[in-house]
């Protein structure tokens, strides 16, 4: 199961390559032609981010990962088949949806397991301490994206505006709710057995993931509830269109007048280039 998760992490990389480029940022597959050794380190900060940054918050060391040669060698030679596989076989097989969809069910089921083991370890550290098994559940199951800022740094670009804590993907923000429920219920303050609420979180993970691709939607399912709420108990308030509109007439606007100042001036050049004639 490990292995498929690492596998899924490697095919996400491998499409953060369009994005970056359209940008003029080196994106995943140009790193792996110019530096491997970059890109190798990428991958395995996003397959094993989860476990170094509960490391980190517990005063572990971080690169205890590496301790499971097993796990590394074969994210390694996921990582290898990947980016280096003649023809992209390899990505190009998993790239197919009925596959791609599946693998993504995997990864989900593999979220909540690490969410549970992050809880619990927190609590094994930190008895009833509620916003460190939070914390840590949180970070080890989405490690990965919490840290994404670091491992695009690796790779030669920095985005600090897409820090997760400003604009909060929705694996991010389904993995905090997984580890409030879960630290509810490893605190017995949640009725409810263990393995029903991993059972139906799963299934909500898995459910949801499999739409969200389907439908290639990238809205939260959570986006009403966070209106609503964001509405009562912060006062935020969506942006009148009136005022969208007026911001896009004058930015039209201001680009109107740019491009008649330059040909404003390219007139008087050609003017001033007849006079020296």
């Amino acid at each position: 199961m490990n292995v498929i998760d690492d596998y899924f992490g490697e095919v996400v990389i491998r499409d953060n390559k369009a994005e970056h480029n359209q940008l003029g940022a080196p994106g995943a597959v140009e790193v792996s032609v110019r530096s491997p050794i970059a890109c190798w380190f990428s991958a395995m900060l996003y397959c094993f981010g989860g476990s170094v940054l509960s490391s980190l918050m517990l005063a572990e060391p971080p690169v205890a990962f590496l301790a499971k040669g097993t796990n590394v060698l074969l994210a390694s030679s996921v990582w290898y088949l990947v980016f280096y596989c003649p023809q992209d076989m390899v990505y190009r097989c998993f790239a197919f949806l009925p596959l791609r969809l599946l693998v993504a069910g995997m990864k989900e089921v593999t979220r909540t397991w690490k969410i549970t083991a992050g809880v619990a370890h927190a609590d094994s550290h930190f008895k009833d301490a509620w916003l460190v098994m939070v914390a840590v559940g949180w970070a080890r199951g989405a490690g990965s994206g919490l840290i994404s800022n670091f491992e695009q740094l690796v790779r030669g670009v920095w985005k600090p505006e897409n820090n997760e804590l400003l604009k909060m993907s929705y694996p991010v923000k389904v993995t905090l709710i997984g580890a409030v429920l879960f630290t509810l219920q490893h605190s017995q303050y949640l009725p409810i057995a263990r393995h029903n609420l991993v059972f139906f979180y799963t299934v909500f993970l898995v459910i949801s993931k499999v739409t969200m691709m389907l439908t290639r939607s990238a809205t939260s399912p959570f986006a009403p509830l966070e209106a609503a709420l964001g509405r009562m108990f912060f006062g935020l308030q969506k942006m009148p269109s009136k005022v969208k509109g007026e911001s896009a007439a004058s930015s039209n606007g201001a680009s109107v007048c740019d491009r008649t100042s330059e040909q404003h001036r390219d007139s008087v050049k050609k003017r001033q280039a007849k006079k020296t004639e």
